[in-house]
């Protein structure tokens, strides 16, 4: 485990839990104390505060970033040179061009890499999107993917140099990857119009931000981020198809409610900004952020030769695709996804399809009105030409 912080713990709670057979061997900090601290926590070997010594132990199978951004790719670039199979948080790169390299490494050294983005394997995500690839939904036409809180828990993320931005880079890189396993990974990002604003912090990174990405085959994926929502995390998403609609509700709101005067206060849940009152705990936080269906999926992924879910390359996809948002929020116009390296469908134009109720008609809409008729409206395809027909009881 490369880092000792909150994530690093989350991911360290998960793969302890429930008799896992993934066990971490090792962590190392740039801070001597809380290596060791982690390394008592969790009941480790060794502890370390030299990085490539720490990659470097014959008895590592595999590493797991979960470190501060502007880190990834020096940890990527070691692992890289060393021949370990890598694992790093979100997002990949502070950038595309960071991103690039990291990919760039890892195919070079012919090492296993994974992208950890938890968010898209939540067990919610993971039913919703079997039903959309089974076709449940139709053809997805808009996704909207909403990641709310008060705000990061560690000085960095304010920090603009070494984030490489604010509740975009944080929040939109989850949004973002949501919305194209909905719509489809192959699907090429074309262009994102974006708004961003610092609305409450005193930092020059943005905290609030909603945006608009527009896909090859005329689907939209919305996001919606922010470090200004008071009240705890709001984890949202919606999928919209031709032949039905998804709404997910990850964290908020979990069927679980609590009023406490603060008595015995303690942990609530990631982001909870009270312990008294009304409370919305979560059961299982980690397995409710799609933690350990995550490292499942990485390590059969290790085990049996194939890449995970989630790739370097869907972490490199997501920079870019954050990259025009950045632009797009400073010049207000929609901003091109440059994508150097894009590996799925090749599409320059899309085909809408309509549904034909006759030879001589398009169906436009079908409803029962309150009275039991049923009204049904057309469009001639000849002259297009809209009209209606109603059905009586």
């Amino acid at each position: 485990m490369l880092g000792s912080g909150f994530i690093a713990r989350f991911y360290a709670d998960t793969l302890h839990a429930q008799r896992r057979k993934d066990q971490i061997i090792s962590v190392y900090s740039r801070d001597a104390a809380n290596a060791r601290r982690f390394a008592e926590d969790y009941r480790l070997a060794r502890h370390d505060t030299d990085m490539e010594k720490t990659i470097a132990a014959e008895n590592i199978d595999a590493v797991i970033i979960a470190l501060p951004n502007h880190l990834h790719e020096e940890a990527v670039l070691a692992c890289a040179r060393l021949g370990k199979a890598v694992l790093c948080t979100k997002p990949l790169g502070r950038n595309a061009a960071e991103a690039k390299r990291m990919l760039e490494a890892v195919e070079q050294a012919g090492i296993f890499a994974g992208y950890l983005e938890d968010l898209c394997y939540t067990p919610k995500f993971l039913k919703s999107l079997s039903s959309v690839k089974a076709g449940a939904l139709g053809r997805v036409l808009w996704t909207k993917s909403r990641e709310a809180h008060p705000g990061p828990h560690s000085d960095w993320f304010w920090d603009k140099a070494l984030s490489g931005g604010g509740a975009i880079i944080d929040l939109g890189c989850h949004c973002v990857e949501i919305g194209r396993n909905f719509i489809g990974k192959s699907v090429r990002p074309v262009e994102v119009m974006c708004w961003a604003d610092t609305q409450v912090h005193p930092i020059e990174a943005e905290d609030h931000a909603i945006g608009l990405v527009r896909y090859e085959n005329g689907a939209i994926g919305q996001f919606e981020v922010s470090w200004t929502f008071r009240g705890g995390m709001d984890l949202r998403d919606e999928v919209m198809g031709t032949e039905g609609t998804i709404w997910l509700n990850s964290f908020l709101r979990t069927g679980f409610d609590m009023f406490t005067t603060g008595k015995g206060a303690e942990y609530v849940a990631e982001k909870a900004e009270s312990a008294t009152g009304w409370l919305f705990p979560v059961g299982d936080e980690a397995h409710e952020l799609g933690y350990p269906h995550m490292f499942s999926d990485m390590f059969d992924a290790i085990e049996e030769g194939r890449p995970p879910m989630e790739t370097f390359y869907d972490g490199y996809v997501v920079n870019a695709i954050l990259d025009a948002a950045f632009l797009s929020a400073k010049s207000k116009n929609w901003e091109k996804v440059i994508l150097e390296d894009w590996r799925g469908d090749r599409q320059t134009s899309h085909e809408k399809s309509h549904i034909s109720y006759n030879e001589q008609y398009y169906l436009i809409k079908k409803e029962i009105l309150p009275n039991g008729d049923e009204k049904l409206i057309l469009k001639e395809k000849t002259t297009g030409k809209v009209v209606q027909e109603t059905k009586r009881k």
